[in-house]
């Protein structure tokens, strides 16, 4: 039952927005249904996993951490064409929050995502970061993100 319903809801869909019902339109569709609700779920997104929880709430965090690389990227093209470069490089340990590898997993990469950082190492205890100025380390370890993305896990 958890398999059916999905398959046929974008069976529905499929039929809504093709707008054509001829043999070939309707095997394509089932087939095109049956394989995303078996791509789903062998990667664990139907019913009540962390995976599709984080996949729902995702589209506000991706829209937070796109407008964050830009303005990182404002920031290390400033540092990197002004006169003098005030690099002060340092290597942080960062404590994760999150409570599933998926959580760090996703921290971790959000970090390496944003100019001027760069995730040398994580496990479920520290992350090992790289920052290239000090504004980028102060950015990091206030927490934002990491509130930003324990946001993105299902609480029990």
């Amino acid at each position: 039952m958890a398999v059916l319903i999905p398959f046929l809801t974008l069976f529905a869909l499929w039929l809504l927005l093709s707008g054509m019902f001829d043999a070939l339109q309707i095997g394509l569709g089932l087939v095109s249904c049956a394989l995303v609700v078996w791509l789903a779920f062998r990667l664990e997104l139907l019913g009540d996993s962390p995976r599709l929880h984080m996949a729902l709430r995702c589209p506000g965090y991706a829209v937070w951490l796109a407008r964050e690389i830009v303005i990182s990227n404002l920031h290390v093209a400033r540092v990197v064409l002004a006169p003098r470069m005030r690099l002060q490089r340092q290597v942080l340990r960062v404590p994760p929050s999150q409570r599933t590898g998926l959580g760090v997993a996703t921290y971790a990469n959000s970090i390496t995502l944003t100019p001027g950082t760069l995730t040398l190492d994580a496990d479920d205890d520290e992350l090992v970061v790289h920052a290239l100025t000090q504004q980028v380390a102060d950015d990091l370890t206030s927490g934002e993100m990491d509130r930003r993305v324990s946001a993105l896990e299902p609480r029990d």
